[in-house]
């Protein structure tokens, strides 16, 4: 195909397609590849215009720059190269390739054999080279105008042990959402709505963060079987945001404008990514971009370069030895911190980000390009500290200013109010910050993220509704998703009228809501809990583009709700609740801050007694440095306990029996001594 484009020499110091004002400058990486030809397409995307080879190969960046080209024009790549899968190279110009910089697309993918490199089922691979066009099945890359304008946008920096995280999905939180106009719902427009954020800040969280919003695509069996990936941990583009949550394809502004709205309610925005994988999947799997660019750069190859080193479960790994993959994947942390003002990451199998191929080091490349970086270091991040590989779960073993999902507070916490035996002493740790975890290397109490369900998982109303796992409308005959939740249906499966049952399940709601609020660390919630939202008993409902993923705002006059908001008050008015420092049984600490674990019948415990596996009732004392006082007790036990309290008059402040939680107390002054209900968790304060 001839062109009637201009083509200058340009510069490889940028990738991407970078628009200057009268021109734009295309650069790719390519270690490996011999020709790359830029395509320009129409402006629908239907018909390739033009076909450019790049003119000049400057420290393996392939560059050149064309005067003519706008914001607008839509292009992807085909790179030239060896097809030796013996040697771990994967060239095919026949299939249309993504730009790894892009941000912005234009059209979805949709699903062909000639995706792939390989004509499928051919016996034979490294002879069975596709030479169909994958062009017309493919999204376009688009250039985008470098520049935006924010204005008086001001980050909210709330600091670490004060935040308080809302787990939200893009989608999910608005589908349903009756205050938003039906074309902007499930879009980051809708969640920018001021209904949306209306329940947020009423909430009293402090930041949301977001499931993947990079753009990905829906896996081919899924859509075989009429279902999607819901979730989108599936990343094709690390820069371009996913065209499902705008209302105008590559209107980047929307996205903005949703950071803008939440920045001025004082909310933060924490996105989770997902830079260990592709959506290219292993060996076998398309060739929609990176493994046609440069396979064996992009990727982690195995000992056999045929085939992909994976420590993701998803059948590649990325490459991030490489420098340019490593400076791909802090170019593009650094761009939602810049351009987008995202004010923090939750990392998605972050040890994989932190290997050195078999084993995890905290010390590797990209954990310390992180920390010192001057962008990223004041931002928050957040690792999910385990992959699938060797030496892969690595809770608390990340550098210090990292926080980390810490799943065993999850267990823990589930389990203890569940009547487990045995839970007691862990309970106490997790109450604390998981010190015994992470208390090392200066780190402070937040960076433990304290969450008792996620998207992956029940919800909390599942939580207590069901025995088992109910995943068969994912059609996997419900062998996905955990095994072992930790839950407890309190005497029926699913739904039930026995009002006993549903009084006890709303109880158990408080209670494990409760204890998250309570408890040292960072508090997460996930979206819907504090409304009951139901899967139906599904812990998997990554593929279910249904109502069970979305918010139900029928539901926000929740009393439920109040509860919540209640307790977050009261957590945030009580700076012995958030303090960063780990909380021991001493006063010997710079704070003066401390805790007195208690018998509940009086007098101080002895360590020998946390040995009994039946204890299920605890009770602790928390002094503050301003002579404030704080007393908790949690009785996972069926049986009312009496409980004789530490010397003075106390007021309540938390009442799981009686859905009450204020900050400013309630109820008349209790002293000497009380009765807590089975099942129940109550927290006083001292009065003056």
């Amino acid at each position: 195909m001839l062109s009637e484009y201009r083509v200058e020499a340009g510069i490889g110091s940028r990738r991407g397609a970078i628009w200057d004002g009268a021109g734009t400058n295309f650069a790719l990486f390519s270690a490996n590849a011999t020709k790359v030809e830029l395509c320009l397409f129409n402006a629908n995307g239907t018909r390739e215009i033009a076909r450019i080879p790049l003119p000049e190969n400057t420290h393996q960046i392939w560059h050149g720059y064309l005067p003519e080209v706008r914001p607008g024009q839509l292009y992807g790549y085909r790179v030239h190269g060896p097809y030796a899968p013996e040697e771990g190279h994967r060239f095919n110009p026949n299939k249309l390739l993504l730009d790894p910089y892009s941000r912005a697309h234009k059209g979805e993918l949709h699903w062909h054999d000639a995706l792939f490199g390989y004509k499928i089922g051919h016996r034979k691979e490294d002879l069975s080279f596709d030479r169909r066009d994958s062009a017309r099945l493919m999204p376009k890359c688009v250039v985008t105008p470098d520049a935006a304008t924010w204005g008086e946008d001001v980050r909210p920096r709330t600091p670490w042990n004060r935040t308080i995280i809302y787990e939200a999905h893009v989608g999910g939180m608005t589908m349903g959402a009756p205050h938003v106009e039906e074309h902007m719902r499930g879009t980051f427009e809708g969640l920018a709505e001021p209904g949306t954020i209306k329940h947020l800040k009423r909430l009293g969280v402090t930041a949301v963060e977001l499931l993947p919003i990079h753009a990905f695509h829906d896996d081919r069996h899924l859509l075989e079987k009429g279902l999607v990936n819901w979730w989108g941990y599936n990343t094709n583009s690390f820069f371009a945001p996913a065209n499902r949550y705008l209302v105008q394809q590559g209107a980047l502004d929307e996205f903005r404008l949703m950071v803008r709205r939440l920045h001025d309610a004082g909310i933060e925005v924490i996105l989770d990514v997902v830079y260990n994988h592709t959506s290219e999947g292993n060996q076998l799997g398309p060739t929609l971009s990176f493994r046609g660019i440069d396979n064996a750069s992009y990727y982690l190859l195995d000992d056999n370069p045929r085939y992909c080193f994976d420590t993701t479960g998803t059948g590649n790994t990325l490459n991030l030895e490489n420098s340019r993959v490593m400076q791909m994947v802090m170019d593009s942390l650094r761009y939602w911190v810049e351009d987008c003002h995202i004010d923090g990451f939750r990392f998605d199998l972050t040890t994989t980000l932190g290997r050195r191929r078999d084993f995890f080091d905290p010390a590797n490349p990209f954990l310390t390009a992180v920390r010192q970086d001057p962008v990223l270091s004041h931002v928050k991040l957040i690792a999910e500290p385990w992959d699938t590989g060797n030496d892969g779960y690595q809770l608390g073993n990340f550098p210090p200013g990292w926080a980390e999902w810490n799943d065993t507070y999850r267990d823990t916490v589930r389990g203890f109010w569940k009547g487990d035996a045995g839970q007691a002493p862990e309970m106490a740790d997790r109450l604390l910050g998981s010190a015994s975890k992470f208390e090392h290397d200066g780190r402070r109490s937040w960076t433990s993220v304290n969450f008792i369900t996620a998207h992956d998982g029940f919800t909390l109303a599942d939580l207590v509704s069901y025995n088992d796992k109910h995943n068969e409308d994912n059609r996997e005959d419900n062998r996905d998703g955990h095994s072992n939740d930790y839950s407890w249906n309190h005497g029926a499966e699913g739904p039930t009228d026995d009002p006993e049952i549903n009084a006890l399940r709303d109880r158990q709601r408080r209670n494990i809501m409760a204890t998250l609020m309570l408890s040292q660390g960072t508090p997460m919630i996930l979206m819907g809990d504090e409304n009951g939202r139901s899967q139906n008993g599904n812990n998997n409902a990554y593929c279910q583009p249904t109502e069970i993923n979305w918010f139900d705002w029928t539901q926000d006059g929740d009393p439920f709700v109040d509860f919540v908001r209640g307790l977050i008050a009261v957590r945030a008015s009580r700076p012995i609740l958030t303090s960063p420092r780990f909380l021991h049984a001493t006063s010997d600490n710079p704070e003066g801050r401390h805790v007195t674990w208690h018998r509940l019948r009086g007098g101080e415990i002895e360590p020998e007694e946390w040995e009994d596996p039946e204890r299920r009732a605890i009770a602790l004392s928390y002094h503050g440095a301003d002579d404030t006082a704080l007393f908790l007790v949690m009785n996972a036990d069926a049986d009312p306990r009496e409980v004789k309290l530490p010397e003075g008059r106390w007021r309540h402040l938390v009442s799981t029996k009686d859905n009450a939680a204020a900050p400013e107390g309630f109820g008349g002054p209790v002293e000497a001594a009380f009765e807590i209900d089975g099942r129940a968790l109550v927290l006083l304060e001292a009065l003056p």
